[in-house]
């Protein structure tokens, strides 16, 4: 299979316009249509915003919402796949979401946070409860979670248990967690034997200053692809003959023993 082509958009948008950060990500869309990539991967939150605090209730949509509508019409024009982060309503609770649209605009799959962080997350969001959401493009079989999930070994490693090739991870971390950026997803990638594409907010919003760093980390613990702080688009390629490669020359999941571990759950 040749390689996955796939670009991280690092931007934060316009918190609480939901309208104006839909025409970020059909321009980033453009680009990254234009640059090969066959999959675009944006923030945490990233429909709505992170700070918007007692706004979460009023932007919260449905997986079958009007902005997954345009989306996938976004998707559908410049024929890529689009992650994207957003608070999911259903019936009465709200969950921190990302959904993935495939290039035709259909929904190929939709994650709920399961791991919530700090008082602003707990307060408005209901944890999700299904840890491995996977989906196919390309042959590649892609799963998703979101930002402090991937600091959760189980979390990851479950996904490789599942056969995860590429997972993406819409992230929104701040200052002072860059090292999680720059040292935990590159190990979370090489101990797991898969891609991780981390793709972060960026700048100064309401508390939280966003550290960007966005990255696309091999099996092998290279990054392959790397955004600094600021506004980025960065592209880079999953290749399914490298992850074959080092699967066969890592012996991490064989050499597993899992009856060991059984007090860990």
């Amino acid at each position: 299979m040749p390689p996955l082509r796939t670009a991280l958009l690092q931007n934060s948008g316009r918190p609480g316009h939901v309208a104006e950060n839909i025409e970020v990500l059909d321009g980033a869309a453009r680009r990254a249509a234009d640059a090969g990539a066959r999959l675009l991967v944006c923030p945490e939150l990233f429909l709505t915003g992170y700070a918007i605090g007692a706004e979460v209730p009023r932007l919260a949509e449905p997986a079958d919402g009007p902005s997954a509508l345009a989306v996938g019409e976004i998707a559908a024009r410049h024929g890529l796949a689009v992650l994207y982060g957003y608070p999911e309503r259903a019936g009465e609770q709200i969950f921190n979401a990302a959904q993935l649209i495939g290039p035709d605009g259909t929904a190929l799959a939709n994650y709920r946070k399961t791991h919530l962080f700090g008082g602003f997350e707990q307060e408005w969001f209901t944890p999700g409860e299904q840890a491995v959401v996977q989906a196919e493009l390309d042959g590649v079989r892609i799963g998703i979670v979101i930002c402090y999930d991937v600091e959760f070994p189980e979390n990851v490693r479950a996904h490789a248990l599942a056969g995860t090739d590429l997972l993406l991870v819409p992230t929104a971390v701040m200052h002072p967690f860059q090292f999680v950026a720059e040292s935990v997803v590159p190990v979370r990638a090489f101990e797991n034997q898969m891609y991780v594409a981390y793709v972060n907010r960026t700048g100064q919003e309401g508390e939280f200053e966003f550290v960007g760093l966005s990255c696309l980390a091999g099996p092998d613990g290279a990054v392959r692809s790397r955004a600094g702080r600021g506004k980025e688009l960065v592209v880079g390629e999953v290749d399914p003959a490298l992850l074959s490669a080092s699967r066969a020359a890592n012996p991490y999941l064989h050499d597993r023993r899992p009856g060991l571990y059984g007090s860990l759950v």
